[in-house]
């Protein structure tokens, strides 16, 4: 008897320290983040390599609970160069680029996302994976359409377009104290519809890094 109430004993402390520990964890309601954020982005375009973008941003997210949350991300991506050369005349679904030039121009991109996110809110780190909807806007192709109309094209993709974009990731945060945080990395999919001056294909399958510092507001 007197064994079966030490069990018990030990079971219930064991339990208590338990259930303290996570308590401990102190899940965040809100968490506010700030982030460098590297993108590099592949245009459909044949003749022009990938391109990276540099930039940064932030987000905000809400967390129901320790697994489940809801998240907005806003990034925005400096001026990259590209530039597009023709050998020969070119008939596009959107009108004719002159041959024999090389076309230059620049462009810059913005990114809103929302969606939910699932992770796991541990005492010194949280890991979780996200599927974000929403749009984005660049000028690079009306930028780029711009420069092959003033060399003699008749190009009819021009100014900034506002396409559905989406990203598929996740990544990992390490808790400095109970109310910051370092994002180390977090890896996304990023699907963007621009259309392009040249040819109708407009899906372009991108990859982005972000890494920064979370502020956990709120803790439950």
């Amino acid at each position: 008897m007197r064994n079966t109430m030490k069990s018990a004993v030990l079971i219930s402390a064991a339990m208590m320290l338990t259930a303290t520990a996570f308590a401990q964890d102190g899940t965040p309601k809100w968490e506010i983040s700030g982030d460098y954020s590297y993108m590099q982005f592949n245009p459909t375009l044949p003749s022009l390599q990938s391109r990276a973008f540099n930039g940064g941003g932030g987000g905000v997210q809400y967390n129901f609970g320790r697994f489940f949350a809801i998240k907005g991300d806003f990034q925005g991506y400096g001026s990259t160069h590209v530039t597009y050369t023709t050998t020969a005349p070119v008939v596009t679904p959107h009108g004719t680029v002159p041959g024999g030039k090389t076309f230059s121009s620049n462009g810059s991109m913005f990114t809103y996302l929302f969606g939910p996110a699932v992770g796991f809110h541990a005492h010194k780190f949280y890991v979780y994976g996200e599927y974000l909807l929403g749009g984005s806007a660049s000028n690079l192709y009306g930028n780029l359409s711009q420069s092959i109309n003033a060399g003699g094209g008749t190009v009819t993709v021009v100014g900034s377009q506002h396409p559905f974009t989406q990203a598929l990731g996740g990544g990992i945060d390490v808790n400095l104290n109970k109310h910051v945080a370092l994002r180390l990395a977090q890896m996304d999919w990023v699907l963007t519809r621009y259309t392009n001056p040249i040819n109708d294909t407009n899906n372009q399958h991108s990859f982005r890094y972000l890494a920064g510092v979370v502020f956990k507001l709120g803790a439950q």
